[in-house]
């Protein structure tokens, strides 16, 4: 059986920001030109965690929805994820190419940002890999980096606007909501008590929580359909006072059950920071006024 051709973009991804966009509409471009699969490469963990022995920074986004956002945004067909294990960390260069890139997934054009470094060491980088994709016979595009307001368009960047809770300006240049999805998990069922029923999500080890507050947010069920939604994002002071955070959603006009079902949730804006509430009849007035704050949102920016 004959291998399928691929065009595919070389990268971390993390976030799938506007300067990854780049990379990724080249592909498709190029992609539909040649007859060809649109392709990303990524890996399951960022190689700093196995060449440092610990963790880095806090990722932006799961590998899911790492994959899901390159799908879904920019078209791109088959998201390879790689494990990154002692063997990829000690894989040359080259071989990375030859063997793994153009033997192993049948690429035909390599995509690669302006700094983009990778094999052993990372000792190959834009330069090494235009000359040798030259040499194979193999197209290849290398891009620029992509600034908005002056200012590089980075993982590194974004990821302080959403550490801050500076939810609008990060998906400024994600160039889409910050998004989680994850399977609905059961909660103290304390919503419903209050007569707000609310599904709860967590993030993955490793991903980075936002700031702690209340955010208007949008849910998007398995059937396509979405609804507005005030969500939680932090320890919850007025009824727990610990220290394990949780996303709590609050899904406006809905009522179902929705346990068991993977869940993919869009972060707006940040409404106000988590705050511990004197009784839970005031928590819940407090909540009544987000879900205003948040109809009114949607109804300002659909």
């Amino acid at each position: 059986m004959q291998q399928e051709k691929r065009v595919i973009a070389l990268g971390f991804f993390d976030g799938v920001h506007l300067g990854h966009g780049a990379l990724l509409r080249r592909v498709t471009e190029t992609a539909a030109r040649l007859d060809a699969v649109p392709a990303a490469v990524t890996f399951d963990t960022h190689p700093e965690n196995l060449i440092l022995k610990s963790p880095v920074v806090p990722l932006l986004s799961s590998p899911m929805d790492r994959a899901e956002l390159m799908r879904r945004c920019y078209g791109i067909r088959d998201v390879i994820v790689a494990h990154f294990d002692e063997r990829m960390m000690h894989m040359s260069w080259q071989a990375f190419v030859e063997d793994y890139l153009v033997g192993e997934h049948g690429a035909v054009h390599l995509v690669a940002g302006h700094d983009f470094h990778f094999g052993y060491k990372g000792e190959g980088n834009p330069e090494r890999l235009a000359g040798l994709c030259q040499t194979l016979g193999v197209g290849c595009d290398i891009i620029p980096k992509v600034e908005q307001d002056h200012i590089t368009i980075s993982s590194t960047y974004i990821r302080t606007l959403i550490a801050q809770g500076e939810m609008e300006r990060a998906n400024q240049f994600l160039g889409h909501p910050h998004t989680l999805t994850d399977t609905v998990a059961h909660g103290k069922k304390l919503g419903s008590t209050l007569g707000f029923p609310t599904v709860n999500l967590h993030f993955q080890p490793g991903v980075l929580v936002p700031a702690h507050g209340v955010y208007a947010t949008r849910v998007w069920f398995e059937n396509g359909e979405s609804r507005p939604a005030v969500t939680n994002i932090g320890v919850r002071p007025t009824v727990d006072d610990g220290d394990r955070v949780t996303v709590e959603g609050y899904i406006l006009d809905f009522n179902g059950d929705l346990y068991g079902q993977s869940l993919r949730m869009e972060f707006y804006k940040r409404l106000r920071g988590e705050r511990k509430f004197d009784s839970l009849e005031e928590l819940k007035e407090e909540v009544m006024r987000n879900a205003a704050q948040t109809r009114a949102y949607f109804s300002a920016h659909c």
